[in-house]
């Protein structure tokens, strides 16, 4: 099935960024437009023609995305473009469910939550346009791509974050420290650290300690207590000795 055509709505220019960041680096996925207002997405899609996916902010100026949703006539299913409404407010749910939104991302969203909802559209456009096939005949499905980066939440910004820059994380309370080759302080960001935890691939980081977890690639000398990254010693607590001890076993 060829790419889902798609265009990003959204009167934030950090939010929209992101957004068509995220769609370019989804394999199925092609940005045909990007658009800082509905107003002009609604003219935008005259001149486009098809699209499949809109990915649609609520919250704009004169024309909001659940009227711009109400007024786009998508005619029977499949003739028109699916919506993905991306808002920084739950409260607008079920009216993205009444105009037949396909999924609804509550900001600050990730791109795994971003792949999760694009997935469901390519689904469905498959569903539409792919005869029923026998089960013994279907392609492995591909791969997902695997992310090189996250974005963290830095006062009242998203920061993108490569995780190979990083070399450990602090847990503060409702905080954490992320500490960067790049840069000679930590940045600070509002999330504790078993949220960023799941958001950190396991295979290239390990939590050793209540309050920190490390860049496997960056640890330049360990103990059974103990692991050392440039001048930081950071203690293994025993609640993961055990884990730390597997990892351990592969290189002694």
């Amino acid at each position: 099935m060829n790419k889902l055509r798609c265009i990003a709505v959204d009167d934030e220019p950090l939010a929209l960024g992101l957004v068509c960041a995220f769609i370019e680096q989804t394999p199925f996925l092609e940005l045909v437009g990007r658009y800082a207002s509905a107003v002009e997405a609604l003219r935008g899609l005259h001149e486009l023609g098809a699209i499949d996916l809109i990915f649609l902010d609520i919250q704009m100026p004169d024309l909001n995305g659940i009227e711009l949703a109400r007024v786009l006539d998508r005619g029977r299913p499949g003739t028109g473009p699916r919506i993905i409404f991306t808002t920084a407010f739950n409260q607008f749910a079920l009216e993205g469910y009444r105009v037949d939104a396909l999924d609804y991302l509550v900001k600050p969203f990730n791109y795994e939550e971003f792949l999760r909802a694009a997935t469901k559209a390519h689904a469905y456009a498959g569903l539409l346009q792919v005869p029923a096939t026998p089960a013994a005949a279907l392609p492995a499905p591909a791969p997902e791509p695997e992310d090189e980066y996250l974005f963290l939440k830095v006062e009242y910004q998203l920061v993108r974050v490569a995780f190979n820059d990083i070399l450990y994380v602090e847990g503060l309370k409702d905080y954490v420290k992320v500490h960067l080759q790049s840069a000679p302080k930590p940045i600070l960001s509002l999330t504790s650290l078993k949220a960023l935890e799941e958001k950190l691939p396991p295979r290239r980081f390990m939590r050793i300690h209540r309050s920190f977890i490390v860049a496997l690639d960056q640890i330049h000398a360990v103990t059974r207590n103990s692991v050392q990254i440039g001048e930081v010693t950071i203690p293994v607590s025993d609640q993961y000795k055990e884990v730390f001890t597997q990892f351990l076993s592969r290189w002694t």
